[in-house]
C-alpha cells in the first residue's frame, strides 16, 4: 500500500481513538499491516519481533492480499445515450473496500477521469480510490489534489485515460474506494476531457459510509485491579449493521502502564477470552516492539464471515499478576475492532492497580 493511504489509515485511526495515544498506536499496529510503516498486531501466540519497522505476517495481510487477487467485473454500466456513466452502491462500509466504476461511450485521447467529491461527516483526504489496471492487475491510488484548508470536504480524484470507445463498444474502469475515518456521506461526480477540448459529465452519485455497531459493557469508569486478585470482565458485542458481509472481522485488546523505574510486561497481566465449547482460555498478550505496549489479538468467534444482522460477541477476563511491579498503580488499556488491516471501531478501558506497596 503506497504512503499515501497509510497516511489516510493513520487519520482513521487517529479519529477513533481521539484522547489516547495508546489508543491510538493499538489502532496504528491493526491499520498498518499493508502500509509497510509499521508491524501489524501479530497473532496469538507469537513473538515480537525486535525491531520497529520489522515487517510481520498476519492474517490482516493475508486478508488483503487474497481481496487483491479477485479479479473485477468490468461490465458496461449506464446508458448507451451517455458518454460516461459513474456506478456507486448506496452503502461503503468502513473496513471493506467498496467497487465502483467508470464507463466511456466516447473515444479519449491522452484525457482524463476526474471524481469530484462532497463529503459530510468526515475529510475527503481520509478516502482511499483506486482503480484497476489490467495490464499489471494491480490495484493503483488515483492522483489525488489535496483538499484546500478551507474546503477539507471536497476533493478531487484524477487518472490518465486513453480509450477507443464508442456506444457500440464501450471501455469500462473498475474503481474501489473505502473511507478511512468516520461514518457520513460522500457524493461523487465523475467527468471525463477526452484530450480533444470536450468535457463530459454523469449525474452525481451518493453513498453512506457506514460501520457495524459496536458496544461495549461491563467494565466500569473507575475499575481498580488488585495485585494476584479477582478479575475485571468486558464484553464486546459486534452487530453488522450494514449491507456487507465482514470476511475479516478480527477484535484486539491493548494495554500499556508505566511506573516511575518499571513498565508492565505481558506477563504482568492475565487476559482470558471465553468461547462457546471452549470455557475460558489464556490469551496471550504480547510486547510491542517499538514501545513497552502490549497487545493481543482475540481469537474469532466463528469461520464465517460476519453476515448482515449477524453478531460477534467477544467476553474477557483482565486481571493483574501479584508480581506486576508495585510502582506501577495505573494501566491505560482498550479493545479494537478492524476487518483486516482496517480499524473502525477503539475504545479505552483504563484501570487503576492496587496491592501492597
Amino acid at each position: 500500500m503506497t504512503q499515501r493511504v497509510a497516511r489516510r489509515r493513520w487519520r482513521g485511526a487517529r479519529s477513533a481513538a481521539v484522547g489516547s495515544a495508546l489508543a491510538l498506536t493499538a489502532g496504528l499496529a491493526l491499520v498498518a499491516g499493508t502500509a509497510g510503516t509499521a508491524a501489524a498486531i501479530p497473532a496469538v501466540g507469537t513473538k515480537a519481533t525486535e525491531g520497529c519497522g520489522d515487517t510481520q505476517v498476519s492474517a490482516a495481510q493475508a486478508a488483503k492480499a487474497a481481496a487483491d487477487t479477485v479479479l473485477p467485473t468490468r461490465a458496461a454500466i449506464g446508458s448507451s445515450a451517455e458518454k460516461i456513466a459513474y456506478s456507486l452502491p448506496g452503502q461503503a462500509p468502513i473496513g471493506l473496500w467498496t467497487h465502483s466504476g467508470v464507463t466511456l461511450r466516447t473515444p479519449v485521447t491522452k484525457g482524463t477521469v476526474r471524481l469530484d467529491v462532497d463529503s459530510r461527516g468526515f475529510d475527503t483526504d481520509s478516502l482511499a480510490v483506486q482503480r484497476y489496471v489490467p495490464e499489471t492487475h494491480r490495484w493503483v491510488d488515483l492522483d489525488t489534489r489535496p483538499s484546500a484548508p478551507g474546503t477539507p470536504q471536497h476533493g478531487v480524484f484524477t487518472f490518465p485515460v486513453t480509450a477507443a470507445a464508442s456506444a457500440a463498444h464501450p471501455d469500462t474502469v473498475a474503481l474501489r474506494l473505502q473511507d478511512l475515518d468516520r461514518p457520513g456521506t460522500f457524493t461523487v461526480t465523475a467527468s471525463v476531457q477526452d484530450g480533444k477540448g470536450h468535457t463530459y459529465r454523469s449525474p452525481a452519485r451518493t453513498a453512506r459510509a457506514t460501520r457495524p455497531a459496536v458496544s461495549v459493557s461491563g467494565w466500569q469508569q473507575h475499575t481498580a485491579l488488585t495485585r494476584g486478585g479477582p478479575a475485571g470482565d468486558v464484553t464486546v458485542t459486534v452487530k453488522n449493521t450494514t449491507d456487507r458481509a465482514y470476511p475479516a472481522l478480527g477484535a484486539s485488546y491493548f494495554a500499556y502502564g508505566g511506573g516511575v523505574g518499571h513498565a508492565l510486561t505481558p506477563k504482568d497481566l492475565v487476559l482470558q477470552q471465553y468461547r462457546s465449547g471452549h470455557g475460558w482460555e489464556r490469551v496471550d498478550l504480547v510486547a510491542g516492539g517499538c514501545d513497552p505496549g502490549m497487545s493481543a489479538a482475540l481469537r474469532s468467534t466463528s469461520k464465517k464471515p460476519l453476515a448482515p444482522g449477524e453478531s460477534a460477541v467477544y467476553r474477557l477476563r483482565v486481571a493483574v499478576a501479584s508480581s506486576a511491579p508495585r510502582d506501577v498503580t495505573s494501566a491505560e488499556a482498550g479493545v479494537a475492532v478492524a476487518n483486516g488491516d482496517q480499524t473502525f471501531f477503539s475504545q479505552q478501558l483504563p484501570f487503576a492497580i492496587k496491592g501492597k506497596k
